[in-house]
C-alpha cells in the first residue's frame, strides 16, 4: 500500500459533495429503522415482527442489496475514475509505482469508505432494530462487509475499462442485482446479494430457517466466489494500468 496514493484517493473520495452523497442511504437506512423502532415501542404487535422476520427483511432489502452495490459503486468508481476522465491519471502513472500496488491501495481505501459508511451503519441499524449485537445484527454486518469488499473490486476494475463506468454500474446495481439477480432463479448464482446472504445465512446459523434467510447459493461457493472476483477484478484492473499508455485515452 502506497501512503502518498491512498491520501490523495482518500481527499478525492471524500470530498464535501461526495461526502454528502455518501451520507444519503446510510441516513436513510438508519431513518428507516429508526422509525420501525418507534413504532415497535407503540405496538406490540410490530415489536414482535422486529423479533421475528421484519428485521431481517429490512436488513436484507434495503443495506444488503441497495445500500452496499450503490455505496461501493460511489466508492468503487470515485477512486480512480475521476482522475482517468480528466486525465490526472498520467502523472500518477509517470511515476516509478506499480500498477498492481496502485490498484490495491485504491481498492483499500474504497472498501475504508465503504466500510465507513455503510457496514458500520448496518451493524447500527440491527442494533437499532434488535436492542442487541446479537445474531441478526453480526450475520448482516459481516454479510455487508464481504458484499462491499466485492463490489469495490468490481466497480473499481469497472472505472479503470470504462468513462461510463458509474452508468453501467447504476444499472448492474439496480437492474441485475436488485431485481434479476434477487428474484430469477439461475441468475441469483451470479449475483453478490446472494453471496453475501450466504454469509449472513451462515453466521445466524440455525436461526436462519426461522427468519427465513435463505442463500441461493451455498456458504462454502459463495465464499469462493467473493474471493475469485475480488482478486480477478483487482488484478485485471492492474494489468489494465500496466498496459495503458500514458497517451491513452482509457
Amino acid at each position: 500500500m502506497n501512503a502518498t496514493v491512498a491520501s490523495l484517493t482518500r481527499r478525492n473520495l471524500l470530498g464535501r459533495k461526495r461526502t454528502l452523497v455518501l451520507l444519503l442511504l446510510p441516513l436513510a437506512l438508519l431513518a428507516l429503522c429508526t422509525l420501525a423502532r418507534i413504532s415497535a415501542n407503540l405496538d406490540p404487535d410490530i415489536e414482535q415482527d422486529l423479533q421475528g422476520a421484519l428485521a431481517p427483511d429490512l436488513l436484507g432489502a434495503f443495506a444488503i442489496a441497495i445500500l452496499m452495490p450503490l455505496l461501493s459503486l460511489i466508492a468503487g468508481t470515485g477512486s480512480i475514475g475521476p482522475e482517468i476522465d480528466e486525465g490526472s491519471i498520467i502523472y500518477l502513472l509517470a511515476k516509478p509505482l506499480n500498477r498492481y500496488s496502485i490498484v490495491v491501495t485504491k481498492l483499500l481505501v474504497a472498501i475504508g469508505v465503504v466500510v465507513a459508511f455503510g457496514v458500520v451503519p448496518v451493524g447500527v441499524a440491527g442494533v437499532v432494530l434488535t436492542g442487541e449485537v446479537g445474531a441478526v445484527t453480526m450475520g448482516y454486518t459481516v454479510g455487508a462487509l464481504a458484499g462491499g469488499v466485492a463490489y469495490s473490486a468490481v466497480f473499481l476494475l469497472l472505472a479503470v475499462l470504462s468513462r461510463n463506468a458509474v452508468v453501467i454500474g447504476l444499472i448492474y446495481a439496480l437492474i441485475w442485482e436488485s431485481l434479476v439477480g434477487g428474484l430469477v432463479p439461475g441468475a441469483q448464482a451470479l449475483s453478490v446479494q446472494q453471496w453475501s446472504l450466504a454469509v449472513v445465512q451462515r453466521v445466524l446459523g440455525d436461526s436462519a430457517q426461522r427468519l427465513d434467510v435463505e442463500s441461493a447459493v451455498g456458504f462454502g461457493a459463495a465464499l469462493v466466489l467473493l474471493t475469485v472476483v475480488t482478486l480477478a477484478a483487482t488484478g485485471y484492473a492492474g494489468r489494465r494500468l500496466e498496459t495503458l499508455r500514458l497517451n491513452d485515452d482509457a
